[in-house]
């Protein structure tokens, strides 16, 4: 996620890193030397192009631009609903928390580094890596059999929260634990799972192919159209029209395709290992345990 001075409009202006322009510079520069062949070709009689009637492309035009807002709407509300559900996750880290303190402190250190665990590979399974959690296993007191699982498990934060409950269901029954603490706690469980579920929906279900691949052909043909549409009309201005109506279209179309993946590691995508290292260094900081760095901003972009 980009990190941004806001007060600096300036700065803003002409920023380069972390913006779409990079994403879609070779496409734009293609289109601006159309532009500028074509008007060269026409200032010097070499060729005569016909003018694309104005109602056709005024009409495609309008059309591509309703369908580009109401795809970019339903990238940024995923974008939106991925950061709500890791938002959620915080909160109900907090309340884990606080609520634990009726626990044995052992036992509440345990379920404590169980869940930061439980982040950690609900982010790595969002963003489809694997990384070694050793670091975790004389904490969060799994078995051997049951960590061998936990590194082959279709599901891990499932696998994870599965045992989280089954050792929660195992205080009440030996009745370390009222039914009141059981129940309440057993709740925050539940929230995470249903977290996972939504973070799950958002990661499996992308934008239907078929559409997303008719609007990137549908703006790539306009663009390609722009300047033997406005050059008999804005003559030498060509190119820079022509740079400046295909580089919206382009960047909303490649912006769109970058906000769909939410939990990428794009410039623009969240920045789930700060948060989760956040997670931790609350969690952490409860348990009286040493803290490791805050993540910072690499060139603006938070990770």
């Amino acid at each position: 996620m980009i990190i941004r001075d806001k007060t600096n409009s300036f700065k803003l202006l002409f920023a380069w890193h972390g913006t779409i322009l990079p994403k879609v510079f070779l496409a734009l520069m293609f289109v601006v030397f159309i532009s500028a062949v074509l008007v060269y070709m026409a200032a010097r009689h070499y060729v005569s192009m016909p003018e694309v009637p104005a109602i056709g492309f005024t009409i495609f035009g309008v059309i591509l631009s309703i369908f580009l807002s109401f795809r970019n709407t339903a990238c940024y509300d995923r974008w939106w609903e991925g950061r709500k559900l890791w938002g959620a996750l915080i909160a109900n880290t907090r309340h884990i928390i606080r609520d634990t303190h009726v626990l044995d402190d052992m036992v509440r250190q345990v379920m404590m580094y169980r869940v930061m665990l439980f982040t950690h590979l609900l982010r790595d399974r969002l963003r489809k890596k694997t990384y070694d959690f050793e670091d975790y296993q004389v904490h969060v007191q799994l078995t051997e059999p049951q960590w061998a699982i936990l590194y082959s498990h279709m599901n891990p934060p499932q696998y994870l929260l599965e045992i989280i409950q089954k050792d929660l269901a195992g205080l009440y029954k030996r009745g370390e634990v009222t039914d009141i603490i059981y129940s309440a706690l057993t709740k925050h469980t539940v929230a995470l799972g249903n977290i996972h579920a939504g973070c799950d929906r958002i990661s499996s279900t992308p934008l239907p192919f078929s559409y997303s691949v008719l609007l990137h052909r549908a703006v790539y043909s306009f663009c390609l159209i722009l300047p033997f549409s406005l050059e008999s009309s804005l003559g030498v201005w060509t190119p820079v029209i022509v740079a400046l109506i295909a580089y919206l279209f382009l960047g909303l179309d490649a912006l769109s395709a970058e906000l769909e993946e939410p939990f990428g590691v794009q410039e623009n995508d969240l920045a789930l290992d700060s948060i989760v290292r956040n997670i931790e260094r609350e969690m952490l900081s409860s348990l009286g345990m040493t803290l490791p760095p805050i993540i910072s901003a690499h060139k603006g972009n938070l990770m």
